[in-house]
């Protein structure tokens, strides 16, 4: 039986990306360093969001390579209980904004929108 465990991406700038993922309702549970042959090549950042433990992987190598997002990834979706209070929270409290106004994709179906981390990883937020 196969079972869910993470979603991992990469990141440039640790304390930006955690107080992003924070600010979407994530929890920061730890963080693990990777060494190989005694030198420190990145940092595991897990964090939980709800009952669901280290669903988010944020992984930071070291070296200070930069990455693309490449064509293949599409987003991560959150659901929220309140969109609209949630983006009004984003925005006052971390500066956060929406790519555009909540829409729905089919009449009578979930409202969503879209916003971005400090990476440029597009979060799709369902209400």
């Amino acid at each position: 039986m196969a079972n869910f465990l993470h979603t991992m991406v990469r990141i440039t700038d640790p304390e930006k990306s955690r107080g992003f993922y924070e600010a979407l309702g994530f929890r920061f549970s730890r963080d693990m360093d990777i060494v190989r042959n005694g030198e420190l090549e990145a940092t595991n950042y897990f964090f939980s969001l709800g009952d669901d433990e280290n669903v988010l992987e944020l992984t930071y190598n070291h070296d200070g390579r930069t990455y693309d997002l490449g064509t293949g990834y599409g987003h991560i979706a959150i659901g929220v209980d309140d969109l609209d209070g949630t983006l009004a929270a984003l925005k006052d409290q971390h500066g956060i904004e929406p790519e555009r106004p909540p829409y729905q994709v089919s009449e009578g179906g979930s409202r969503i929108c879209f916003v971005r981390d400090p990476d440029d990883y597009r979060i799709e937020l369902i209400e």
